[in-house]
């Protein structure tokens, strides 16, 4: 998958007024990585929620962890701006524009780093896990979900049927990510996935879900300009080809979740200490 970082920003913050309302997957997915995060035996002084959008773990992670120091960043501004929003008298989290692959930060800076969804973003995920890890303590805790290949499958053979165009975006699979993470020197990385079917009346509803929170697609490789009302009603006809029994229709998501832990001792080998903005 080839995703400018530009197209990226540009994407998430144009929605990010329209986000939380329509964010479904995002918050069901976050859910089950808070499940997966209870029966963690920490107490973390200092959180990353790396990936944070317009702050809906942020603010969970503040309450779970009330003596703990949250910080949020995302690379789209206006998804900061917008989590900003949310804090008040008694909740100051610290909502930062930053690139997840080239973190502002110390190494050693915190306990817990939580991303939800974010990661199957990224062009160079080798690179991501290796700066979650520098900026990690060591033994200290990574947690995540991405997507998987399987992702929208409905849509991406529907428009099979259409053209040979990139349509959808193409995400990693499993296996992958967990090999890059244990390379990145983290230690006992666990790895499972979900399968999570959302349902619709119709297809331009999922179109509409997509493009609200900004997951529509922006693959550099992706076809270009509108579609014609012929390209669209061949699609439409398409997807109607999986329209279930009781009436819906089906957008199949496969969510991959992954925790590992940072090595206690000094890496070696092609591991460094990257250069870094120290944030005051």
């Amino acid at each position: 998958m080839n995703l400018p970082k530009s197209a990226i920003a540009q994407s998430f913050s144009q929605a990010a007024s329209t986000y939380e309302s329509s964010a479904f997957l995002q918050k069901e997915v976050a859910e089950r990585l808070f499940e997966r995060l209870d029966v963690m035996n920490i107490s973390p002084s200092a959180i990353l929620d790396a990936g944070c959008g317009t702050g809906l773990c942020s603010r969970k992670l503040n309450k779970l962890f009330s003596k703990a120091k949250v910080t949020g960043i995302d690379i789209a501004p206006g998804m900061i701006d917008e989590a900003k929003k949310s804090n008040g008298l008694f909740t100051r989290i610290d909502y930062q524009v930053a690139d997840i692959d080239d973190l502002p930060f110390e190494d050693n800076s915190f306990e817990l780093i939580f991303s939800n969804l974010t990661v199957q973003w990224l062009i160079e995920s080798k690179q991501v896990y290796k700066e979650l890890n520098r900026v990690l303590k060591p033994g200290g805790l990574l947690i995540f979900s991405s997507l998987g290949p399987d992702t929208l499958t409905e849509l991406k053979q529907s428009w099979q049927q259409v053209d040979s165009g990139v349509h959808v975006n193409n995400f990693m699979d499993m296996h992958i990510i967990g090999d890059q993470v244990h390379a990145a020197h983290f230690e006992n990385t666990v790895m499972d996935r979900d399968i999570i079917t959302l349902t619709y009346e119709t297809m331009i509803g999922l179109m509409k879900d997509l493009k609200a929170i900004g997951a529509h697609n922006i693959d550099s490789n992706r076809s270009k300009g509108l579609m014609g009302k012929n390209k669209f009603e061949s699609l439409k006809a398409a997807y109607e080809n999986f329209r279930w029994d009781d009436g819906q229709l089906p957008a199949t998501y496969e969510v991959v979740f992954g925790h590992a832990w940072k090595k206690k001792e000094k890496p070696k080998g092609d591991y460094h200490t990257y250069p870094v903005n120290v944030v005051k």
